[in-house]
């Protein structure tokens, strides 16, 4: 079996939000030609997109075809829109939301979804989360940051708090990365300041306490952890020689918290996977791609099961790892 925990979805269709709202910054789909849509911020062309984007058949069929079973769906980082007002953000949240719970209940043996949720506002934010359980989905896709905000920072910890107490998994993807303005060419943004913005993240919720604080809390990094694996023996180098700095929240060592967060195996490189379950351990690593975007990998689980890995091991990086993670064991596929 192979579970996708790294996919992106949109509605065909929504709408046209700046006139719904009142002001610009939004995301529109510019359907300009049969099988295409540009992804339009406002009058600024983002990205093109293509139908898998948005149409579960052909996320099938195209599944099918690589051998993946099922695949965990959320929304597309840009949707987050921290940067707006916070009943609007949560108004998009709950059409976004509703879609990808429409989804799952249509295909629910192909599909888990994950919701979107306002993280400009605590309150709305834990409302939508308590809502994205109700609507049997498995959990949450947050961004790096929020409007520069750390993850550790005490306004966030209510909505970790809720997800353990709720049991929804996290996924949390590099978005509005730091130093974006000065990496503007060469898509830099994208091959240097996402893998640097995961690392940020980990690296604010080990030493903010966040774990520590909440056992049962269950998270996910994209990218492989980004920057994080390879710089962990810097983190801890950091930790030991200037607990001063490093040591003000959280007393426990960083790599104490090495095999108690999970990473997608997005790595896109056969040394590098195999670092990363050296680093990580087997069991906290699970298969995702970045679907159905170009950065992502093109052929899913080809990695993991060209790498000379064990069966045992492969079936943890395929299925398992995302199990554990989601909270889920194979009946639930048989019982839905």
């Amino acid at each position: 079996m192979k579970i996708d925990i790294h996919t992106h979805i949109l509605p065909r269709n929504w709408p046209n939000l700046k006139e719904k709202y009142g002001y610009g910054g939004w995301i529109q789909l510019d359907h300009h030609k049969t099988g295409c849509a540009r992804m339009m911020k406002d009058e600024t062309f983002f990205r093109e997109v293509e139908t898998n984007l948005w149409d579960p058949g052909v996320r099938m069929h195209e599944c099918s075809s690589h051998g993946v079973d099922v695949q965990v769906l959320s929304t597309v980082p840009v949707m987050f829109s921290y940067w707006a007002k916070a009943d609007d953000a949560l108004d998009l949240s709950k059409f976004l939301n509703d879609h990808i719970a429409a989804v799952v209940e249509e295909f629910p043996r192909r599909f888990i979804g994950l919701g979107t949720i306002p993280l400009q506002d605590t309150e709305k934010a834990v409302e939508e989360l308590e809502r994205c359980k109700l609507l049997k989905l498995a959990g949450v896709q947050i961004g790096s940051n929020v409007n520069g905000t750390n993850l550790n920072e005490d306004e966030l910890f209510p909505v970790f708090e809720a997800a353990s107490e709720l049991g929804m998994a996290v996924f949390v993807h590099p978005w509005d990365m730091m130093g974006q303005e000065a990496i503007t060419k060469y898509w830099l943004p994208w091959l240097v300041g996402m893998p640097a913005e995961t690392s940020r993240a980990i690296c604010s919720m080990i030493f903010g306490g966040i774990f520590e604080k909440l056992l049962d809390l269950r998270v996910a990094f994209a990218h492989g952890g980004g920057a994080f694996p390879i710089t962990a023996g810097r983190i801890q180098h950091g930790f030991d020689v200037r607990p001063d700095l490093c040591a003000v929240d959280n007393q426990i060592a960083p790599n104490e918290y090495l095999e108690k967060f999970w990473v997608d195996s997005l790595v896109h490189d056969p040394d590098a996977l195999e670092f990363l379950i050296k680093k990580m351990g087997p069991d906290k690593i699970a298969l995702g791609t970045d679907y159905p975007f170009p950065l992502g990998e093109l052929e899913p689980g080809q990695l993991i099961e060209s790498s000379g890995l064990s069966e045992e091991i492969q079936e943890k990086l395929l299925c398992q790892n995302a199990l554990d993670w989601l909270g889920l064991d194979k009946g639930h596929f048989e019982d839905v």
